[in-house]
């Protein structure tokens, strides 16, 4: 089979490979590639940042964000041949923490999970794949390519489910959500909190390209950094997608309702200490009760509510957030970064 890889942490060695087909062990499945999802993760990869292939082997198999019909599946799985599926990214130690044996491995304490495409087991780039079914979700084959999006919706899923969690110490009515960065992360918190029936602002860099038509066709309330004028709003939530170090400071500084909710979800590059307030970010937190915490990755529960999430949103609003869909045989241009991109995704002929 075709495979896209890297050789991990050095850079200009991505390329597409001829690999052979992988043969399912006793209780896996095998599925036929559909589409791969590219976000900034990979293109970190690619770029050398960080990443680890499986011990024993040089290169990785990239791609994390899947979708895949059924080849064949063991009897008694729940899945058979023709399904639509996702695979899981993020797979729990042999020897798992408390977390990962209780199937919240997302929250893993040991770090010691590998991760699909990213961490010591290879991706989904490939036009085929062998999966465990425990760790693979079966998707409405209504959503046509769009279903490739679960895994970032996903993400957003345990982020908002957290959020709601931390919101359940006190009696808590949020109404307004604040989400940083329109990307596919974004928009995708975006469309949740407006299934929640908040009133959600997104918050952007410019209006050029399609995001902000985006926004406001799912519900909410689009705005540029130059625009914005966030201080006159007040947000029980916010959701930082970009990993921006200015956008946090901003999003930091910015007085919330009492019990307000601060989620980080984006990562961004390394930069040099930045001076920051924190006497008055201390000050805000201890007197408004406010939280601020960190997410990443997702587990099973989480895949089936990005499911469920997915079900209910309109398609072709989803299938708009896909703004280039590369062929197998143009691969590389997958990767590349082109002005008006929301989402670009790999597909796979069959």
């Amino acid at each position: 089979m075709r495979a896209v890889t890297i050789e991990p942490r050095r850079a200009g060695s991505l390329r597409l490979e001829e690999r052979p087909d992988p043969a399912p062990r006793a209780g896996e499945l095998l599925a036929r590639t559909v589409a791969v999802g590219v976000c900034g993760t990979d293109r970190e990869l690619i770029e050398g940042r960080y990443g680890e292939a499986p011990p024993g082997h040089a290169r990785l198999l990239l791609g994390h964000e899947s979708l895949a019909r059924v080849v064949e599946a063991p009897a008694a799985s729940g899945f058979a041949a023709g399904d639509w599926v996702v695979g899981i990214v993020r797979h729990a130690d042999p020897a798992p923490c408390a977390n990962c044996a209780a199937g919240e491995w997302d929250m893993c304490t040991n770090g010691r999970y590998t991760e699909r495409g990213i961490v010591r087991a290879d991706g989904f780039a490939g036009e085929l794949f062998v999966a465990d079914p425990a760790m693979t979700v079966k998707v409405d084959a209504g959503l046509g390519l769009a279903a490739v999006l679960l895994e970032p919706a996903s993400v957003v899923a345990k982020a908002w489910e957290h959020i709601e969690r931390i919101g359940r110490r006190a009696l808590w009515q949020p109404r307004r959500a604040l989400i940083t960065g329109a990307g596919p992360v974004g928009l995708l918190a975006a469309l949740l909190g407006v299934q929640r029936g908040l009133d959600v602002h997104v918050l952007d860099h410019n209006r050029a390209g399609p995001k902000a038509a985006l926004a406001a066709d799912a519900g909410a309330t689009y705005h540029t950094e130059a625009e914005a004028r966030l201080a006159d709003l007040r947000f029980d939530v916010v959701i930082e997608c970009t990993g921006a170090e200015e956008v946090i400071r901003r999003v930091l500084r910015l007085d919330g309702d009492p019990n307000q909710i601060v989620c980080l979800a984006g990562l961004g590059a390394a930069h040099a200490p930045a001076a920051f307030d924190f006497q008055g970010f201390n000050r805000s937190l201890v007197l408004g009760n406010r939280v601020v915490f960190g997410s990443v990755n997702a587990n099973r529960r989480h895949y089936l509510a990005a499911a469920a999430a997915l079900a209910r949103a309109d398609r072709g609003w989803l299938e708009r957030l896909i703004t280039r869909r590369v062929p197998l045989e143009s691969w590389r241009e997958a990767y590349e970064r082109r002005p008006g991109d929301v989402k670009t995704v790999l597909t796979f002929a069959h």
